[in-house]
């Protein structure tokens, strides 16, 4: 079964594709709540982290944690969120090969 998404531009993206972009936006977004940490700004919610982690964001939440060393103390994001990965890679598996 071939997955693809056709964007309104036109261009049709596979799901690999698709995935790598939102991974590499849910990496910026540690990286942007990290910027924010340090200068006492305004932050991004843990839930709305969270979110993008479960909606397939795991990896580039998990690796922007460890790169920018952000909310890795955090019991629930160093447990949480590679729970989440290894959930996305049997939502991924499900979704591409049945």
């Amino acid at each position: 079964m071939e997955l693809g998404v056709e964007l309104i531009i036109g261009v049709d993206l596979d799901i690999e594709s698709l995935l790598l972009f939102w991974n590499v936006i849910t990496f910026g977004l540690m990286m942007i709540d990290k910027s924010q940490a340090r200068k006492r700004g305004k932050r991004i919610r843990e839930r709305t982290l969270f979110l993008c982690a479960f909606c397939f964001g795991a990896i580039g939440i998990w690796g922007g944690m460890y790169r920018f060393r952000h909310k890795t103390k955090h019991r629930n994001f160093v447990v949480g969120i590679p729970l989440l990965f290894i959930l996305n890679l049997f939502a991924y598996y499900y979704f591409r090969w049945h």
